[in-house]
């Protein structure tokens, strides 16, 4: 529903300035926002847009916060404490980014929803509770009187979010703030949302401003999107035209920051690094009742699948949490037992797996991992030399405290990071760089023992697009220059295509198509695949 000229604004933003200390966060932010309209405030991480959202409810903590914020006519940042509490909530409801930890994890989700129903609406708590499940009911969970008396923890993320949906929904808000609300979400998952969030904006009038640095999800929900560099508004207007004609340099360069195909064709008589055949992972599980004292049974998180990654070569493994993508992952790194054969340059992992034998330590050489999020993958209690260093200790124990320092710094500058650039860098910690940074020092240490095969865990999708451009540039050079072969897992289409020679779609467990990039991608055969890709355009 589009708004006409003529209506006064819901939101009106004017000249909003939020400030740390002696720190300007956001510098004079001004944009309208209309009953019934979707606004997407886009930019990468450290732009002001989060804070832009917190400051209208006046949630930024400690910020001082200047200009104004009128909602029908009422200025959100003058009002009293007491008339805050209602509109929070109230006439104006978020929906963060994280649902598991922004849900309490000792209380149900029909419990959590009601309590806002009864704080709101004076329900009684019998009325709250049957109104929750009816909310529930209308963010399309399914069983909803079940699955109110869920906790956090026993829903998917997908259900979660619609837990965190339905409590915004509670109290018939006028305006909904939505922060990154599908970013923990696999591609159809997001889509699910996106298309629940228009529904319910269509039938309730409401507002929405989402808050993303997501394009393709603001090209295909948002009506205008207003684009956000350092605190400063660069950039507002109708959704098609800022897409195809930007006027600002930040908007533009945020529209081209798409992954580039630039791959070498792998040659044909590369031998293989990775074969697998019939390859199965299980994990115990408790069986119910009393045949559960005597025996376990048996999770299959991976069935039949078949691997081979040439040297030089990439695999892209996509599918949706839960379809065995990372487990298939963990059993190539020897981190997991499996059935069938599997072998990492022409050896087996000695099982069980997990034995650090000999034999694994060494084949533990030719294969390493980087992880999803560099900042959690990194000791914070560690300099970047013992960080980067730490494979040398454990693997070349014999090399000479100068010899690993100079391996230490050459791998360092292979990945673009020199004392030039920063000066005292091996004396650093991981909290000292920017996401992008701390994920070359994730790469430079996997590579420190010149491994054949990186595992890559979706290894851009914790950063901003323009840090995600430049990452996989870096991997695509280090895969010329060392002839890597990469197993990458993600779910993002764009990644495989710019970096994958072959695909392998799995759900549920099962490989259910693999093949060239350009044919799975271009010509999917199987329904799920179609779905993926369906997804992303």
């Amino acid at each position: 529903m589009q708004p006409t000229k003529e209506l006064q604004p819901l939101l009106s933003v004017y000249d909003l300035k939020v400030r740390f200390g002696s720190k300007q966060v956001v510098h004079g932010v001004s944009f309208d926002l209309h009953a019934g309209e979707k606004l997407a405030l886009v930019g990468e991480s450290g732009s002001g847009k989060t804070i832009t959202a917190l400051s209208l409810l006046r949630l930024a903590g400690d910020a001082h916060i200047s200009g104004q914020a009128l909602l029908n006519g009422r200025n959100l940042l003058s009002l009293p404490e007491r008339e805050m509490r209602a509109v929070r909530g109230g006439d104006v409801a978020m929906i963060f980014q994280e649902p598991m930890t922004a849900l309490n994890p000792l209380m149900s989700v029909g419990t959590q929803v009601a309590e806002v129903l009864q704080l709101k609406q004076a329900l009684s708590k019998q009325q709250a509770f049957q109104q929750a499940v009816e909310l529930l009911a209308t963010t399309g969970i399914p069983d909803p009187a079940r699955r109110a008396l869920s906790y956090p923890h026993q829903l998917s993320g997908g259900q979660r979010q619609r837990a965190m949906i339905a409590m915004a929904l509670a109290s018939s808000p006028q305006l909904l703030l939505a922060d990154e609300p599908t970013t923990a979400l696999d591609v159809t998952l997001r889509m699910q949302i996106l298309e629940l969030l228009s529904d319910l904006q269509r039938q309730t009038g409401m507002a929405i401003l989402l808050i993303t640095h997501d394009l393709h999800l603001v090209r295909r929900f948002a009506d205008r999107a207003a684009v956000m560099e350092q605190g400063v508004l660069v950039e507002q207007g109708p959704v098609g035209a800022l897409f195809e004609h930007p006027k600002h340099a930040y908007t533009h360069k945020l529209l081209h920051s798409q992954p580039v195909r630039e791959v070498r064709e792998v040659h044909s008589q590369a031998k293989p690094v990775v074969q697998a055949t019939q390859l199965r992972v299980s994990y115990p599980v408790p069986l119910p009742g009393i045949q559960g004292w005597f025996r376990k049974g048996e999770f299959v998180a991976v069935q039949g699948a078949d691997v081979c990654v040439r040297q030089g070569q990439t695999l892209g493994i996509v599918g949706e949490s839960g379809s065995g993508k990372s487990t298939l992952a963990q059993a190539i790194l020897g981190l997991l037992p499996s059935q069938g054969e599997l072998q990492i340059s022409g050896k087996r992992w000695q099982q069980p797996a997990l034995r650090n034998t000999p034999a694994n330590q060494a084949l533990r050489r030719e294969v390493q991992v980087v992880f999803q999020d560099p900042f959690s993958s990194l000791s914070p209690r560690m300099t970047i030399e013992e960080i980067v260093g730490e494979g040398l200790r454990v693997h070349a124990p014999d090399i000479s405290e100068a010899g690993r320092h100079e391996q230490v710094l050459s791998v360092l500058l292979s990945v673009g990071l020199s004392e030039q650039q920063f000066p005292g860098l091996l004396q650093r910690y991981p909290h000292e760089f920017s996401g992008g940074q701390r994920q070359r020092l994730a790469i430079a240490r996997a590579l420190i023992l010149r491994p054949k095969i990186l595992v890559l865990d979706e290894p851009t999708s914790a950063l901003d697009v323009t840090i995600q451009k430049q990452v996989l540039e870096l991997l695509q050079r280090l895969q010329r220059e060392l002839d890597l072969s990469y197993v990458l897992i993600t779910h993002d289409m764009d990644v495989i295509r710019a970096m994958a020679h072959e695909v392998m779609v799995m759900k549920n467990g099962e490989v259910v198509e693999q093949g060239a990039v350009e044919a799975v991608l271009n010509q999917p055969l199987h329904s799920y695949t179609q779905q993926l890709v369906r997804a992303m355009l």
